[in-house]
């Protein structure tokens, strides 16, 4: 009975979708307060409804309900407890309804905390939003229906794809969602300021709050996928340029770029075209992200579904809102106005030249995410553009990019003094080439562009530090009078502070995880020794072991540092017998220096019986990645929990920014 709740739960919240994707904005337009007042009372019915579908999926999978197909191909009853409640989202269907449900949780959102959003503005915004949930509604219900039943019920289920079963993997698609979902209010607002013809400084702040949201959990989501990969896959890698990660990752990139237009929009009343426009492709890409992992025109470990018909509904929806936002875009943008006035040298044109470089270099991944498929396409010719092309269009855009962070924060509004800016900077350049110069001189075989990226980083480091310092008079007053500055500093500068040291660390990671990195491969049989990176390893066997879903074979290797021990790494290999699978279980050795990597694998050859196949890794730095990026998450929250964000909109102080409604 469960089931069929939650499919009457669905066709519920459908029905209750379109009535508010009709009824505000037609009382938006005629001046009805009731018919607008009636989006709240939607759209918290619409989460409601979607809730329960929801629970009733996750019950499903709890109890091992195997009289629906969705479970009994994504779970068994002997999988651990938290990945029968992660395959509620590990699968077409069930990933659809988390989808929707995020949705829909948005829209309720500026529903119940939008109280200082003008009425007519918060009608439209709803129900532009709930367009988005009648697509994403109707596709899941006539498509991909998650309670479809099969009669009869097999004894047990086909388990889930045991890549899938690991809590990096449980959370990460709940939070990268999140992301993806998160930008289609800001899409709404936008549409919404569109067809109301009001584009202003209190807008941005209503919409910077949201962006900002958004933005966070793509980050978390982004960055705990490339750790799972790192972990899990036993490829030693935290990035691949796979098409699905970099359909996650255009997103971010434009959501950034977003996020900083936003800020200009409402300190400034200019970039409002770009803010709007930023607005509706960020949503845009995250559904061509939604289209290419589940229309089946790519085979991917992150893909869910190989059936056309989904991938041509899908791509009518990303048609229409696509086509239909750049359209009203089109229209509209000519009234937008220019906004305030800047010279070359200031912040705003610091943050333009932000924004045509995440937009360029948004713009090289998608042509290299697309490209083979359009070849494909056209010529049945399977072509692959790997980290090669993409590593020679992306960098040259990313590290003007990263220099021009260590600079920004100095520029003042509208026009902005050089003299003075070198005055501030200069000992940072020369710490940064100081930084450049040691790296160098202990890597003296190069290569030279990863020299060089340290020097950056250490540059966007320091800069960033030196930019708090002199907002806090560190140094120049007693060290309470600093504090106290300090304690009185904006929560959304610190968290501009530590997003940006964030960035810095990144670039660390990257680079000495690139450019240094270490790997032995090799057939090993117990007493087997390797060296690698002023480590000895030394193999001493394998067991075999039996876990809740799989049969294990776990190798042991002691690691000695000057002829000392200094741990035991135990790198398994699994085999799911139900899914058919085998899964590498990699064995980490994690410092701030480096981690050293293992994984173990039996070899394809007969020739090598009674030895083993061992990947060993060292790689430099990388564990500055994750710690970089958790400085992101933490930042843009502080930031989220600035008192400017949630205390209201300014009034604008005329008209005058406003479009003016069409004739």
């Amino acid at each position: 009975m469960t089931p069929e709740i939650g499919q009457f739960a669905l066709t519920l919240a459908l029905a209750v979708a379109i009535v508010q994707s009709i009824l505000p904005i037609v009382g938006a337009s005629t001046g009805r307060v009731l018919w607008m007042e009636s989006a709240k009372t939607t759209a918290v019915l619409q989460v409601t409804l979607v809730a329960i579908a929801f629970g009733a999926l996750m019950r499903s999978f709890v109890v091992s309900d195997f009289t629906v197909r969705n479970v009994v191909e994504n779970s068994h009853s002997l999988k651990p407890m938290i990945f029968k409640v992660a395959g509620t989202w590990g699968s077409h269907e069930g990933s659809l309804v988390l989808w929707t449900f995020i949705l829909v949780l948005f829209g309720a959102g500026v529903a119940l905390l939008g109280r200082n959003i003008p009425v007519g503005l918060k009608a439209r915004t709803l129900s532009v939003q709930a367009w988005i949930s009648v697509g994403f509604l109707s596709f899941m219900l006539f498509t991909s229906n998650p309670f479809e039943r099969v009669f009869p019920p097999p004894l047990d289920g086909t388990d889930l794809n045991p890549l899938l079963q690991d809590i990096g993997l449980a959370m990460h698609p709940p939070l990268l969602y999140f992301g993806y979902v998160g930008f289609s209010i800001v899409f709404s607002f936008a549409v919404a300021a569109l067809i109301e013809g009001r584009v202003d400084p209190a807008w941005a702040r209503w919409v910077r709050p949201w962006t900002l949201t958004a933005w966070i959990s793509l980050t978390a989501g982004i960055a705990l996928g490339s750790w799972w990969a790192y972990y899990e896959l036993g490829w030693g890698g935290w990035w691949f340029w796979d098409p699905v990660e970099n359909a996650s990752f255009m997103p971010w990139l434009l959501g950034t770029a977003l996020l900083h237009s936003a800020i200009v929009t409402e300190k400034r009343d200019t970039f409002k075209s770009w803010t709007i426009l930023l607005a509706i492709l960020t949503f845009s890409l995250s559904l061509l992200g939604t289209f290419i992992v589940r229309s089946g025109i790519l085979t991917s470990v992150h893909a869910f579904a190989v059936d056309p018909a989904r991938g041509v509904y899908i791509l009518g929806l990303l048609g229409v809102t696509i086509v239909g936002s750049l359209t009203l875009y089109a229209w509209r943008a000519p009234q937008l106005g220019s906004g305030g006035v800047f010279r070359p040298i200031s912040r705003e044109a610091g943050l333009l030249l932000n924004n045509l470089l995440l937009a360029t270099a948004t713009a090289t991944v998608l042509f290299g995410t697309l490209y083979p498929l359009f070849v494909e396409a056209v010529t049945d010719e399977k072509i692959s553009v790997g980290p090669p092309y993409f590593n020679a269009t992306f960098i040259p855009f990313m590290l003007p990019l990263v220099i021009i962070m260590g600079i920004g924060p100095f520029l003042s509004w509208k026009r902005a003094d050089l003299p003075g800016i070198w005055q501030r900077l200069r000992l940072v350049f020369g710490i940064a080439i100081g930084v450049a110069g040691i790296v160098w001189y202990l890597q003296t075989d190069g290569p030279l562009l990863a020299v060089v990226s340290i020097g950056i980083a250490a540059w966007v480091f320091v800069a960033t530090l030196r930019e708090w310092a002199l907002r806090i008079k560190l140094f120049d007053l007693p060290l309470s009078q600093s504090l106290r500055r300090a304690r009185n500093l904006p929560r959304a500068a610190h968290g501009m502070t530590l997003a940006h040291l964030g960035v810095a660390m990144l670039v660390l990671g990257f680079v000495g995880s690139t450019a240094w990195k270490e790997e032995r491969v090799l057939f090993a049989e117990p007493g087997t020794t390797v060296e690698i990176a002023g480590f000895e390893v030394i193999f001493d066997g394998v067991e075999r072991l039996r876990g809740p879903n799989y049969i294990a074979q776990q190798g042991q290797l002691r690691v000695l540092k000057d002829g000392r021990e200094i741990t035991l790494l135990r790198p398994e290999r699994r085999n799911y017998p139900v899914a058919g699978t085998s899964t590498t279980e990699s064995a980490i050795r994690s410092t701030l220096r480096g981690d050293l990597y293992v994984t173990i694998s039996e070899p394809a050859t007969e020739k090598a019986s009674g030895q083993w196949n061992l990947r060993i890794l060292y790689e430099p730095l990388v564990n500055w990645i994750w710690i970089g990026a958790t400085m992101l998450v933490l930042g843009g929250s502080l930031s989220l929990s600035d008192r400017r964000l949630r205390v209201g909109a300014p009034s604008p102080k005329s008209r005058s920014s406003a479009l003016q409604p069409a004739e």
